[in-house]
Formats: structure tokens, sequence, C-alpha cells
């Protein structure tokens, strides 16, 4: 696949967006104006005032002297560069790699592998064109295999557009030297020397080329050419693993958007499958025809390339998604990627415990489901004090580094702080006969203990515990501990930690 490249260039961009915003401008020649050195140049005429000989770069003063009918406004700070990449933001539902071309009013899209999306360069260049002129703009196109002549044909060419493959060195050989992006002063240095056309000094010998204009005009002679590499800095850099699906008819139901993820997902999986990946965050954008995008967001507890599964988890997310007047485009991106290796199958082992893949998938399923719903996994860790002794797994798949302390049953979950409780107990070291939670009063039937579980005095000081299981006339089991000993010069406090299942 070569590379092809667009240049959009909007010769009246500030003026054509404030005839957008007041439609009672279009009719009066209106210019907006900077400041440079103390005076007021024209930085941007609408056609009106351009048919009436005002150029960009004359001074306010002078325009007025002739044209005193002309409508001024003054460029606000940041004007160009805020419109432009809010443009540039808008166009990336015709390419993943747009980049801003502030200086000479433009954008530079990379459309490789684009354009057959919507039938050819022809029928792309026509749809870009009718979105523009709806919303006002007045834009040229260049289509090259380079940046630099995409840029020229856009600015230079009276009437081409599109560069055939290979055919940039010739389409540029007529165009002024200024079609290279050069500055103005090596242009006039170019003009002096009688070298009006690119084709009058491409073919000279580059030594020469370099000793008397410098390296300037031999790079962008060979970006232009396709002989040099031309980088650009996108707004948004590219995600590896993304597909795009445009639409012939805006799509405004629930069933189209569900086959149009349906062609996305067969696409984005193969290529998974096929580099052994699979996605663990994905996100579905839709773009619809009033310019709003809709997107939803899908994420998995384990990577996976399994198409049913994934459709699964959007369907949850569909529904959030609203059409409106239509959607032109839908991208599907998988954010996060990672390695996943093939499970290994075996006729005799039936319990595959948490490496079984329904089983991440039933969490993956919870977990969409309610953007409230947590699934958490806990580990064993190397402590002795309780609120210590388990960790938050990362994963599914992560594997224990110790084995679980089986020596005393433990609550298969703690309360996030002990609750203070009131107790009647007998003498020193007993179990409490009767304990009071919540307004409730609980009469002890069965007990074991003391369990006495020491601070670890490397990481904090305090009083140790003592840890008894108990369990009350209807049968419920609870873990209350005492907070240090007995002694007449202080109360002893009692607590809750815990409930067994």
């Amino acid at each position: 696949m070569s590379k092809r490249c667009l240049s959009i260039w909007f010769p009246y961009l500030l003026t054509d967006w404030l005839t957008i915003r007041h439609q009672h401008l279009r009719d009066l020649p209106l210019v907006v104006v900077t400041t440079l050195q103390g005076r007021q140049v024209i930085r941007s005429a609408n056609p009106l005032a351009v048919q009436s000989g005002i150029q960009v770069g004359m001074v306010l003063a002078d325009a007025k002297a002739f044209l005193p009918t002309l409508k001024v406004v003054e460029e606000e700070v940041q004007w160009t560069n805020k419109l432009l990449q809010s443009i540039g933001y808008w166009c990336i539902r015709f390419a993943p790699l747009v980049s801003v071309d502030e200086t000479n009013l433009g954008l530079l899209l990379d459309i490789s592998g684009c354009a057959h999306l919507w039938g050819g360069e022809s029928e792309y260049l026509n749809h870009i064109s009718a979105k523009f002129e709806k919303r006002g703009y007045q834009v040229k196109f260049g289509l090259a295999d380079t940046f630099g002549a995409a840029w020229a044909i856009a600015r230079f060419a009276p009437t081409m557009s599109i560069v055939p493959v290979g055919e940039q060195v010739h389409m540029l050989s007529d165009m002024p030297p200024q079609a290279l992006r050069i500055p103005i002063a090596l242009v006039d240095k170019l003009h002096k020397l009688g070298l009006k056309t690119i084709g009058q000094f491409a073919s000279m010998n580059r030594s020469v080329l370099r000793r008397r204009f410098g390296d300037q005009l031999l790079l962008r002679m060979a970006q232009a050419f396709g002989q040099e590499e031309e980088w650009l800095i996108p707004l948004i850099p590219p995600i590896p693993y993304e597909e795009r699906l445009p639409c012939m008819e805006p799509i405004s139901t629930a069933q189209g958007i569900e086959i149009a993820l349906l062609k996305l997902l067969e696409n984005l999986c193969l290529r998974l499958n096929n580099e052994g990946k699979g996605l663990r965050k994905a996100t579905l954008k839709a773009y619809r025809i009033d310019g709003k995008l809709e997107k939803v967001r899908v994420q998995t507890s384990r990577a996976t390339a399994r198409i049913e599964h994934v459709m699964k988890l959007f369907a949850l997310r569909i529904p959030d998604i609203e059409p409106a007047l239509g959607i032109e485009l839908f991208v599907l991106s998988a954010e996060k990627v990672e390695d996943m290796d093939a499970m290994q199958e075996t006729i005799w082992e039936q319990h595959t415990g948490l490496a079984d893949p329904t089983v991440a998938e039933l969490v993956d399923k919870l977990k969409n489901r309610s953007v409230h719903c947590t699934v958490a996994r806990f580990l064993p860790d190397t402590h002795y004090w309780p609120e210590r002794a388990v960790r938050l797994a990362n994963s599914l798949s992560e594997k224990n580094t110790i084995g679980w302390q089986s020596s005393r049953p433990r609550p298969a979950r703690l309360l996030p702080q002990p609750t203070l409780i009131s107790v009647t107990a007998p003498i020193p070291d007993y179990p409490p006969m009767l304990f009071h939670y919540q307004g409730a009063v609980h009469a002890i039937r069965k007990a074991d203990g003391p369990e006495r579980i020491e601070r670890e005095w490397w990481l904090e000081d305090g009083e140790h515990r003592d840890y008894y299981q108990v369990e009350d006339e209807q049968g419920k089991r609870y873990w209350l501990y005492r907070l240090g000993h007995y002694g007449a010069e202080h109360e002893v406090k009692w607590y809750l930690h815990g409930f067994f299942a």
C-alpha cells in the first residue's frame, strides 16, 4: 500500500468562521487584522474583499484608504490555532492521522488506506468537500504521495487536486519555488538568478545547490519528491489496533449499530489472533452527521480476541449510544492490548480454576453490566496482622507467592474497621457470654479461643489482640477480639472484626 497524503487549505479560514457565526457579514467586504510591529496588518480577507483589491499582509490604513466600507475585526489570541485544532479533531473521522499547519492555514492528513472506504480518492475528496461546504468553509485540496507535494498542489495548482502515484516530480516541475515551503528570502534569491520554476533547478547538482542555497532547499525538495520521509506531529497519536467503517447511509437504529460493530470486531479480532494478542480495553466511537461524537468503552479481566464475548460486552453499552439523525462513521480501537497465550486443553483435566476462560468472561459481564459493580480477588500476604494478611490481586492470572494460612480459620471478609461492642465476659481469658451489636443482644452458645496476635513491632506500636470465634443462638458466627490485657487501671475494649460464612 503506497503512502497517500492530503493537504487541506483554508484560504479564508477566519473570515469564513466569522461569517458562519454572523450571517449579516456574508455580503460585506470583511478582513481580520492583527498587530505587527505597531501596525495593524490584514491577517485574513474574505472573497469580496479580495475582489476589491485587498490582500493578506496589507496595512489596514492603506486598505481603508481605497475601500472605506471595509468591515474590520481584530484577531484575538490563538484564534487560528484553536480553530484549526477544532477542525482537525473533527477531521479524524476521515483519517486517523491529522496534523495542524497553523502557519499556512491548513491541515495535513495521512490518508493511506482510507480512500477506498469511500469508493476511491475522487469520491473521498468530494465527500470531504461537501461536508466543509455544508458548514460554510471554502477549502482547496492537494492529494499526492508526499506531504510536500500535496501542500503545493493545494495552493498552486489551478485545477488538479489529485496527483497520480509517483507523478509528484512531474507535477511540481512547473510550479514556483515557494511551492516547496521555503522562506521568502530564499525564493527571492532564486528569482534573482532567473530560476522561476522548480523544474529549472531540480536536476542541478546537489553540491552546487547546497553551496549556493543551503541545506533547507535540498531538504524541502527531497521531502516533496519522496526521497526523504517527512514526519508530522498528530493531534491524536494513532492507535496501532484500530478499525474504521464509514456508512453509505446514516445509521440510526440499534440493529444497525450491532451489524457495524460486528464487522469491526471481525476485522480487529482477526488481526489480534494472527499476532497472538488480545484486547483488555476497547472503545467504539460513533461519529454523528451533526458533528457530535458518541463513544462507549468495555474492559476485560484477561486478554481476549473472542468475537462473541466482546460483542456481548458491547451489547450492554449500545443503549448508551444516541444516534440522533444518524451515524456516518464507526471507529473501533483496542486501546490496551496484551500478549495472549493459547490455552492447552486436556481430556483428563476437568477443573482449570481461574485459568478457565469462562470465569474471566463471567467477571467481564458483571463488571460491564454496571459501572458500580466491583469484582475483587484477594491473595495472602506476608503479615500476621489481620488487616495486612491479604492484598488485592492485580488480575485473575496473578499467582500466589505464599500459601493461605489454614491452621486457624479466618472470615471470608473483614469489616473495613473493627467495630466497638459491649461485652459481658467472666474471668480473664474466657470468651464472652453475650455481646451487643447494632441494638441487638447476641447470646453466645459456642466459642473457641483465645488466639493471640501480636502487633508487628517493626511497623507500629500498640497492644496485642486476643481473638475468639463465637456462635450465637441463631447459629451465626462472628470473629471478636479483646484489645490488650485485663487491668484495673484501664477499661477493656472488645471489637467485632468479621463474619464467618
